[in-house]
């Protein structure tokens, strides 16, 4: 390859707009990814606390 085709490959290479869509994409999918997290960890201790004042009325009302 010469020089010259290989600068005219990466002028190419820069206008192509179909990369930054991707990552584009990939950043977007990694936020949704952090905020389902959080959402997870901020809802984990609520959920716990309902089910193990579930856990402990059942318990409560068994016969031994």
């Amino acid at each position: 390859m010469t020089l010259q085709t290989i600068g005219t490959s990466l002028r190419k290479f820069a206008k192509d707009e179909d990369g930054l869509t991707i990552v584009e994409y990939a950043v977007a999918g990694g936020l949704i990814t952090v905020a389902v997290a959080v959402a997870f960890t901020l809802l984990g201790g609520s959920v716990n606390a309902k089910i193990t004042a579930l856990c402990q009325i059942v318990n409560s009302n068994v016969a031994c």
